[in-house]
């Protein structure tokens, strides 16, 4: 009940994201525990392209975890202060001072045909006025794929893939055009690249069940490689964000199977499943999987960073608690399912919690993150890009978490952010999961005085 109504106020605070005419999108029509519609059948799709007249149609929507209405003060309350690590940037650009406190301010929104909070899905110009971002930076509006996107990622021909939750993964040209690369997948939450050999693994569901449900993780062209893997608690959780880490393995992120680990339907404590509220390692054919790190309620998405760190936001618990960013520890203890409420469960003896490095506001919904590698924005080299993806006052935003300063505000105006990814441009991207926009935001240096 309680993520119906999180739904429910999630949606009635989004209002109507359409787009003029055929394509429109209506968030307040998608039901509670909306199911993919795609193909159920085990998703081994072939290397050809299927045309997009044969891409799965839904008509439901799948969201990552959207949290109720609670505090709308965001809580930006670090626990740790990262190390600026050197970076090699190229000395013609120029740097880009940091941008002053508050200067990333919304504007009133204007009303649109389509919509009173947002504009129509089509209408560039106003999408383009709508986002803000820092001095010196420019926000474009890149493309928009049919359907609610749910991860983002650059192929080695420099394309950008991106996986909407109906079943299909799209690959979108450098002009912005969208065509279906590959369908039949059921609610797929994480693309990543194989950093060596190409390969596309996709994160995705076999049994879309809110119990006894099940996620695993496949091969384009190979089908899947780990299977088993906990899903769907309230329809969301599940095997998620895949990164590939400087080891060579793979890793993914997997939720739990209720909100603070009780028996769903009870309040009693229930026994973990191995791989519940984890994030796993596995190797390239997935033979060999184990525990990285534990206690991750539901890390929607995992990013490296330039030192060797893997980051991870998480969605917590429904009593409120304040949204995490996490620097996963390996073999570390990270919360899951011992929280501080009423009706939660004790620690055993001689567990240590790890803290989480930065606390956001209460159900901000963390959802995409990736790490800034690259040289292009000067100054921003190794900072950690993170979307806050929930309709409530506070969110619908881009997050910066700068090694030196800690978390800001980067970019507002969005419906439901739900991923960012760089390019191999240095730029940018975002996928707005109510809209199916992809914007590009791109650095333009500072207008002379």
């Amino acid at each position: 009940m309680k993520y119906c109504l999180r739904l429910t106020v999630l949606f009635v605070f989004l209002g109507v994201v359409v787009g003029c005419g055929s394509t429109a999108v209506d968030p307040t029509t998608a039901p509670a525990t909306a199911v993919s519609q795609a193909e159920t059948a085990v998703p081994q799709p072939t290397a050809t392209e299927i045309p997009a007249t044969e891409t799965p149609e839904a008509t439901a929507t799948t969201a990552p975890t959207a949290t109720p209405a609670g505090t709308d003060t965001p809580v930006p309350t670090p626990t740790s202060v990262w190390i600026n690590p050197t970076a090699t940037v190229d000395p013609s650009v120029p740097v880009a001072p940091p941008a002053p406190e508050g200067s990333v301010v919304q504007p009133p929104y204007a009303e649109s045909e389509c919509s009173d909070k947002y504009p129509c899905n089509e209408d560039v110009d106003a999408w383009e006025a709508r986002i803000q971002v820092p001095p010196g930076f420019q926000a474009r509006y890149y493309g928009r794929v049919n359907g609610q996107p749910t991860s983002l990622a650059f192929g080695p021909d420099g394309l950008l893939y991106i996986a909407v939750g109906e079943g299909t993964i799209y690959r979108m040209d450098a002009e912005g055009n969208a065509k279906a690369y590959v369908g039949g997948y059921t609610t797929p939450t994480g693309i990543a690249f194989h950093p060596y050999n190409g390969d596309l693994y996709v994160a995705s569901r076999v049994i879309e069940e809110n119990v006894d449900g099940e996620s695993a993780v496949s091969i384009v062209n190979h089908g899947r490689i780990i299977e088993g893997l906990p899903c769907c608690y309230t329809f969301f959780h599940a095997a998620n964000g895949i990164a590939f880490g400087p080891d060579g393995y793979g890793y993914v992120s997997v939720g739990a199977r209720a909100d603070h680990g009780e028996i769903l339907g009870t309040n009693e404590q229930d026994e973990l499943h191995p791989y519940e509220a984890t994030v796993l390692r596995f190797n390239d054919d997935g033979s060999e999987v184990e525990v990285y790190a534990r206690g991750l309620r539901n890390a929607y998405d995992i990013a490296w960073d330039g030192n060797g760190d893997l980051w991870a936001g998480d969605n917590d618990p429904d009593f409120g608690p304040p949204e995490e960013l996490n620097k996963v520890v390996p073999g570390g203890e990270h919360g899951y399912p011992w929280y501080d409420c009423d009706v939660c469960f004790h620690a055993p003896p001689g567990v240590e919690i790890i803290p989480p490095t930065y606390t956001f506001m209460p159900h901000a919904s963390p959802t995409g993150i990736t790490a800034y590698l690259s040289g292009v924005f000067p100054g921003y080299y190794n900072s950690i890009f993170l979307t806050l993806w929930s309709a409530f006052p506070g969110a619908q935003k881009i997050i910066r978490v700068s090694p030196v300063d800690g978390p800001s505000d980067f970019s507002t105006g969005y419906a439901a952010p739900v991923d960012v990814t760089v390019g191999p441009d240095g730029n940018l991207y975002v996928a707005d999961w109510a809209t199916g926009i992809i914007f590009q935001i791109s650095y333009v240096g500072e207008e002379e005085s």
